[in-house]
This record gives structure tokens, sequence and C-alpha cells, in this order.
């Protein structure tokens, strides 16, 4: 799991749209990993889903890990 996500962090970094890919490990359990990820738009998200890393990943996932996907937007605390 851990080689996967660590694989993807080059490519998804480099895509025009990616601000933030970083992977966060909890550390009361070995077997669980967030990915943390900021994209300038929905574009660069959507975009994003059509790399052939990310399709990779997917195709690879479901033999690792159960997987939860969040997409949350910021919240103005002026």
């Amino acid at each position: 799991m851990q080689s996967l996500l660590v694989g993807m962090a080059p490519h998804c970094r480099a895509e025009p749209g990616n601000l933030r890919w970083d992977i966060w490990q909890d550390p009361s359990h070995d077997g669980r990993y967030v990915i943390d990820e900021l994209y300038v738009d929905i574009a660069g998200l959507e975009a994003h889903r059509t790399t052939p890393h990310y399709l990779d990943y997917l195709g690879r996932i479901p033999d690792l890990a159960d997987r939860m996907a969040f997409i949350v937007g910021p919240v103005d605390v002026r």
C-alpha cells in the first residue's frame, strides 16, 4: 500500500492543477493512510481522475484497502 502511494506522489504533484499531494499514516494503525490533496479547482480534480496513475491506483486499491473518499471545500473563517 505504502509503495503504491509513494509511487504516485511525483506524478500527482506534477499535475498542472495540483497544489498539494501528501500522504499521512495513522501511527496507531500501520495500514491506515490518508491522502491529503488540494487542487486549484474542480477541473484540476477532474483532470487528475483521468490520469494513468490515478486509474492504475483505482484498479489496485480494492485488493489493498478499503477506500473512503471525501471532497471538501474551504470554510470562510473571516
